[in-house]
């Protein structure tokens, strides 16, 4: 929706087509990063996110072994001065939400449910998509948004399933009350352990708080919200400290997903046809960036589209010039954070030592590439 709203902002008509039978999100928690509000004020819905977001004060990483904070990121002063716009939470029905309000009220914007793609074709002069529904629906050109397992893009490049990390997350919302009254913080926090991690922050004007358990895991499922074992999970984390096991112990219910990711490439069109997001870059969740990057990408397409005076082949190439080494950071670096923050041993040791060091500054001119973009 966000790439049918960044068009329709720019005079182009476009028609949305869900598979799902009802216009909604699933999971709970989402960071918004400052390069990501850039892009919420080029689709006018800055307003409405903001009211429901919370904007946390640092980004914190614990050991969840010792308790130790390893490192704190302040993001109120210096960094929202620098970049120009805060470091934020929410809801991802939040999120999804104003992008779909937004696009109901555009009379650009035409959506439709129940209606997954199941072929398509470039017809030189346009794309005609086929339904499961038994509808034919025809467009100038056509963008693949339909995220990790893409059908859009196995069509295009039959490149296989994506890589599967060997790693699972899983997922739970506590009422603000229910959840230990010690660690309360107005801050994303991550517990760092040994092939594992946890990380909580607030949610809803702190009305929630989103919780996300990471642990290494051969499991292998697609989908996003299937059922968590619990038993399995705090097998996983035996050993922490009782800190970080204070906030598991409170849930009883999980949903989990297996993480995957691709590896990066600069091709994401052919013809008429191109892919924005999870459907192009998927990427591992340690940066929190998959969502920001999938709007920057909304924007950066309408911007070609526009610049290319309706010739969508061209402004389809020129779009994945423009992104795919920005968001190719973001998925190798994910990666590597992945290693960072599930460390074990003497790494975990060095992993310390080394971020423990570092200042603010550093830790803000670390940032600079992602957040001072795109």
């Amino acid at each position: 929706m966000a790439a049918a709203l960044a068009l329709a902002r720019a005079e182009v008509p476009s028609f949305v087509l869900e598979q799902a039978s009802q216009f909604g999100e699933i999971g709970a928690g989402i960071q918004l990063g400052p390069n990501v509000f850039r892009m919420f004020d080029r689709l006018g819905v800055r307003e409405h996110i903001d009211k429901d977001a919370v904007q946390v004060e640092k980004l914190i990483m614990k050991d969840s072994l010792s308790a130790e904070t390893i490192t704190e990121v302040p993001l109120i002063g210096a960094f929202a001065e620098r970049f120009g716009n805060p470091y934020a939470v929410s809801h991802r029905a939040d999120v999804h939400g104003a992008l779909l309000q937004a696009c109901e009220e555009s009379p650009l914007v035409t959506l439709a449910h129940s209606q997954r793609v199941e072929s398509f074709e470039d017809v030189g002069d346009g794309v005609l998509a086929e339904t499961e529904a038994g509808q034919t629906f025809r467009g100038s050109a056509m963008i693949g948004a339909d995220g990790l397992w893409s059908h859009v893009r196995s069509h295009l490049f039959g490149d296989g399933a994506p890589r599967v990390s060997g790693h699972v997350a899983y997922r739970a919302v506590l009422p603000f009350k229910e959840f230990p009254e010690d660690l309360r913080w107005n801050a994303a926090t991550l517990w760092a352990g040994p092939r594992n991690h946890l990380v909580h922050y607030p949610l809803r004007r702190r009305e929630l708080f989103n919780i996300v358990a990471v642990f290494h895991d051969d499991a292998y499922v697609e989908g996003w919200n299937e059922s968590g074992d619990r038993d399995a999970l705090m097998h996983r984390f035996d050993g922490v400290g009782p800190l970080p096991m204070s906030i598991l112990e409170r849930v009883e219910s999980w949903r989990m997903w297996v993480l995957c990711d691709r590896e990066p490439t600069d091709v994401w069109s052919k013809g008429r046809v191109t892919l924005l997001g999870d459907a192009a870059h998927p990427m591992l969740q340690y940066f929190a960036q998959g969502a920001c990057m999938a709007v920057e990408d909304a924007v950066c397409l309408a911007d070609m589209v526009v610049a290319s005076c309706g010739d969508y082949t061209s402004a389809f190439r020129a779009y994945e010039k423009e992104r795919y080494l920005r968001t190719g950071r973001v998925q190798l670096m994910a990666r590597f954070l992945g290693d960072i923050y599930h460390a074990e041993g003497v790494a975990r040791e060095l992993r310390n030592q080394a971020l423990r060091q570092r200042t603010p500054q550093q830790s803000h001119d670390g940032l600079a590439w992602l957040y001072g973009g795109p």
